[in-house]
């Protein structure tokens, strides 16, 4: 389960997933969270702060020091997952143009 968003993470908490936002950090903690590892994501005020512009650094998931062996390889599996669909994506678009092309 997470922590209290309002809650400070505290104690011995490590940076497991810097996301590029806290929906995507939402996203991992739950893929965390579906695996038994409690989570943390911080970051909600201060890109709140910055307004709809997506700065990246802000939005960064936690996790406890001693679920930091069993959290890396699902973070791994979902990076990897990320790339190999945005690669599907970037050869798709290339399809697209191509088909457009007079």
């Amino acid at each position: 389960m997470n922590l209290n968003l309002t809650e400070n993470p505290g104690g011995d908490m490590q940076i497991i997933y810097r996301a590029a936002n806290i929906i995507e950090g939402h996203i991992v903690a739950g893929m965390l969270e579906a695996h038994d590892i409690e989570s943390y994501v911080g970051g909600h005020y201060l890109q709140g702060a910055i307004g709809e512009l997506s700065p990246l650094g802000f939005a960064n998931v936690f996790v406890e020091d001693a679920d930091i062996d069993r959290a890396l390889p699902i973070i791994k599996a979902y990076e990897q997952d990320t790339r190999v669909k945005a690669e599907a994506t970037d050869s798709d678009d290339s399809l697209l143009s191509d088909d457009l092309a007079y």
